[in-house]
């Protein structure tokens, strides 16, 4: 018989116990988590960066992911963003009542993988199980912890001549939990774009890139970053539209639901705004690391119109792109 969690398995005594030493324990193991101290006591260098996420994605298995690996991720790339190497990682798990226990640990190993790639430790955490039917399976929060070791970067420091560079082709994760939410069978490699972003954030810090500004372009995607740029900073970004890196799969998915790409949310995939002699090195940089061509310039900083993001069509026209309204997707991450 599968293996169950059970209302006991939150309750403070032995079933708990066993669950915490027999899974978490075994997975998230270091030597500061493992002192099972009320809280964990940390040491870092210098100035910190602090962020923290919950996340409620439906389903919990996606193509190119899970709910363990984008609760992760998504934290992580908020320090990463900062110019923050992650560190540390508090974990706290509201599990429905039945859940399978072969699902939980799934999960519980696709975090303890995505942590590697930062090098970042699960120090402290929390569980709590609830009746069947007051959640959908499982919700995660997780908080981070990095250490900043480029200052500066910010939504506000950015200024007229810059250029804006979206790290790969957008939208990937929005249209596939759509698809699977939908039962729409594409017969072709669309996946989520999922992953911690550390890794390639450091090649480029550690090769001279100095970003004025980054963004992972999570829900609202690449128009919510960037209109929260534009007011930020005072400025004006116009896009080059036919620049902006989307799949076929992405487009297509677009057409048949009437989205945009540019409202998609992504969750390994960022935007960045630079001096406009660093972004030929940037993409070269980029391209190698990733072993794919399609991070892209796609616009520029300008004064035209402070406070707004325009899109320049093919065709000569433009139009605003504006921040998405309503919920397109909920429980996307």
């Amino acid at each position: 018989m599968d293996k169950k969690i059970l209302l006991s398995h939150g309750g403070g005594g032995e079933e708990s116990n066993q669950l915490i030493h027999e899974l978490f324990y075994q997975y998230f193991s270091n030597e500061i988590l493992l002192k099972s101290e009320d809280a964990a006591i940390l040491t870092t260098k210098g100035n910190i960066a602090f962020t923290t996420d919950s996340f409620t994605v439906s389903p919990l298995f996606f193509a190119g992911g899970d709910i363990g690996k984008i609760a992760i991720a998504g934290t992580l790339n908020d320090l990463s963003m900062m110019g923050a190497k992650p560190l540390y990682v508090s974990c706290a798990f509201i599990i429905e009542e039945g859940m399978d226990y072969n699902d939980l640990e799934k999960i519980v190993k696709s975090m303890t993988e995505e942590l590697s790639h930062n090098d970042a430790k699960i120090v402290c955490g929390d569980t709590k199980v609830v009746p069947k039917g007051s959640i959908d399976k499982i919700f995660i929060t997780t908080s981070g912890i990095g250490e900043v070791v480029t200052p500066g970067i910010s939504a506000q420091n950015i200024d007229e001549h810059d250029m804006i560079i979206v790290s790969r082709d957008i939208g990937r994760h929005g249209a596939t939990i759509l698809a699977e939410r939908e039962s729409i069978d594409i017969t072709s490699n669309l996946s989520s774009d999922c992953k911690s972003l550390w890794p390639v954030v450091k090649h480029l810090l550690d090769h001279g890139i100095k970003p004025k500004a980054m963004r992972d372009a999570t829900r609202g995607g690449l128009a919510a970053v960037l209109n929260e740029w534009a007011v930020s900073s005072n400025i004006c970004i116009e896009l080059d539209e036919e620049a902006i890196p989307i799949s076929e799969e992405v487009q297509g998915l677009c057409e048949i639901f009437g989205f945009e790409a540019t409202d998609f949310a992504n969750e390994g995939t960022f935007i960045l705004a630079l001096r406009p002699e660093q972004v030929d090195k940037a993409l070269k940089l980029l391209h190698a690391f990733q072993d794919d061509q399609s991070a892209s310039l796609i616009g520029k900083v300008t004064t035209k119109k402070p406070k707004k993001v325009i899109l320049n069509t093919p065709w000569g026209s433009s139009r605003y792109l504006d921040l998405p309204k309503g919920e397109l997707l909920p429980r996307i991450c």
